[in-house]
C-alpha cells in the first residue's frame, strides 16, 4: 500500500485531477479504475470529483512496483536566470520574458526555458521545495512565443496558480496589452474579428473574415499611438489588446488587415523587413507584452482587482520606437 499526504499546494483540486498529475504514466482508464477499486481518502472510498483538502491521506492499494511504473519523480533541471522581475509577492511572480527564450520547454530545449529559470529562482529563495510537493510546480498562467518579449504571470502556490489561470483564461478578469510597430498609417482604432486556422506542417496560420469559414474565432483590438516614417514609408506605433489568445494571432490578424508587424518573417512585408533589418538589425517581430490590467480578482488573488502591471520595451525595441516616433512615444502608450 502507498500512502500520499495532501499538502496545501495539492489541496483544492479534484481527486481524479490530482491523480492524473501524480501518476503521469497511467492512462485515464487506469486512473478511474484505481479510484473505483484501489484508492481510499481518509480510509473511505471516494468519487473522482472528491475535493482534496490539506492533510487528507490517500491510501493506494497497489504494489511498490506498480507505483513506480506509473509515477514519475519530478526532475528539476536548474537553469541560470536571464529574466527580469516586474512584480512579485508571496502569491505570484510576474516575469519579463527576454527575446529568444521559450516560456515552456519543448523537445529541443528541455532545460533553459523561462519556467525552469523561475523554478530555480524560487528554489534558491527557499520558496519552492520540490521534494515536499507531490505534483505542484510553480507555472505560468499565460505564454508568449519565443521571439515575443514581455509579461508572464506565474503562480507561486497551488491556490494562486488556479486563481491566475481563471483570471487569464476567463472573460472579464484581465486584459492583455501589447506594443508593436506596423507598416502603414493606421488612422483610427480597429476592432478586428475573424476565423483562424493553423497549418501544423508549416506552423503558420491563416485568417479569414468570413464567419462561415472553418477555424477558431479570434478578436483583436488595435489602437494607434504614434506615427513616423522611414525612407518614404509610414509606420504606426500600435497598442494591441488581445481578446482571444490563439497561435500567432496578433501578427496574422494585423497582416491580414493590411498592417504587418515590422520584422515579422512569417506574416510581414519582405521589403519592409529588409529596410528595418538594415537600419536597426531587427530580424524578428517587434511585439512586446507590456501591460496586464486586472479588472477583478478571484480567491487567492482578489487583491489584484483594479491593479495593473506594466514593463518597459527591451532596449533594442525602445531604440527603434524613439527613432521612428520621437521621445514622446512613451506618453502616448500610457494615456
Amino acid at each position: 500500500m502507498i500512502k500520499i499526504q495532501i499538502t496545501e499546494n495539492e489541496s483544492g483540486q479534484r481527486l481524479d485531477r490530482f491523480l492524473k498529475k501524480y501518476y503521469t504514466k497511467a492512462p485515464l482508464s487506469v486512473i478511474y479504475k484505481m479510484i473505483r477499486k484501489d484508492i481510499k481518502v481518509n480510509g473511505k472510498r471516494s468519487k473522482e470529483d472528491t475535493m482534496l483538502e490539506v492533510g487528507d491521506e490517500l491510501s493506494v492499494y497497489i504494489t511498490e512496483e506498480e507505483h513506480k511504473s506509473l509515477h514519475t519523480e519530478k526532475e528539476i533541471r536548474r537553469s541560470r536566470k536571464s529574466f527580469k522581475i516586474c512584480y512579485e509577492d508571496e502569491h505570484i511572480l510576474v516575469a519579463v520574458k527576454p527575446f529568444g527564450l521559450l516560456t515552456h520547454g519543448d523537445e529541443q530545449e528541455k532545460k533553459n526555458h523561462l519556467t525552469n529559470q523561475v523554478i530555480t529562482y524560487l528554489i534558491d529563495k527557499g520558496e519552492y521545495i520540490p521534494f515536499r510537493e507531490k505534483t505542484f510546480v510553480p507555472s505560468p498562467a499565460n505564454r508568449l512565443d519565443r521571439n515575443t518579449t514581455g509579461l508572464i504571470l506565474f503562480g507561486k502556490t497551488g491556490a494562486a496558480l488556479r486563481a491566475a489561470n481563471t483570471m487569464i483564461r476567463e472573460d472579464g478578469y484581465a486584459s492583455k496589452y501589447y506594443l508593436t510597430v506596423v507598416s502603414g498609417h493606421m488612422e483610427s482604432p480597429l476592432e478586428l474579428r475573424g476565423k483562424l486556422s493553423k497549418n501544423s506542417r508549416t506552423n503558420k496560420v491563416t485568417v479569414s473574415k468570413e464567419e462561415n469559414e472553418e477555424g477558431k474565432s479570434i478578436e483583436t483590438n488595435a489602437r494607434p499611438l504614434a506615427y513616423g516614417s522611414l525612407n518614404g514609408r509610414d509606420y504606426t506605433l500600435v497598442e494591441v489588446e488581445l481578446i482571444t489568445g490563439r497561435t500567432h494571432q496578433i501578427r496574422a490578424h494585423l497582416a491580414a488587415s493590411g498592417f504587418s508587424v515590422i520584422g515579422d518573417t512569417k506574416y510581414g512585408d519582405k521589403g519592409v523587413n529588409q529596410v528595418i533589418s538594415r537600419k536597426y538589425g531587427l530580424t524578428t517581430q517587434f511585439l512586446h507584452a507590456y501591460k496586464l490590467v486586472f479588472h477583478k480578482g478571484v480567491d487567492e488573488l482578489s487583491y489584484l482587482s483594479g491593479q495593473s502591471i506594466t514593463c518597459d520595451l527591451p532596449e533594442n525595441l525602445e531604440h527603434i520606437a524613439i527613432d521612428l516616433f520621437g521621445d514622446e512615444w512613451k506618453t502616448s502608450a500610457t494615456d
